[in-house]
């Protein structure tokens, strides 16, 4: 007896004395396989790139944020060091960054 089952499906079990019982008489062995389609629309195959492109605007505005921190601390940096130096030179030109009132 051969067993056709639809690729990637595992045949169902067949008890052991149903199978025997059919051997013995010659009876041919029925196996209804019902198949049947998720009544509602399955909500993970929406969600998920959702969830990927929600999760990449945020990181891209929490890394955007983070630059704008970083460069508002590094001007601030940059302002005191340049006020605390007074006028800065090299090499013979003098410039003065900030007036002292």
């Amino acid at each position: 007896m051969s067993q056709h089952t639809p690729p990637g499906q595992i045949a169902p079990h067949i008890p052991a004395d149903i199978y025997q019982h059919a051997q013995a008489t010659g009876q041919p062995v029925v196996i209804v396989v019902s198949n049947t389609a998720p009544a509602s629309f399955p909500w993970q195959r929406l969600l998920i790139p959702f969830a990927i492109a929600g999760a990449a605007a945020l990181g891209t505005w929490g890394v955007v944020a983070a630059l704008c921190w970083l460069m508002d601390v590094a001007a601030h940096t940059a302002t005191v060091i340049a006020g605390a130096a007074g006028p800065v030179g090299a090499g013979g030109i003098t410039l003065k960054l900030f007036s002292k009132k």
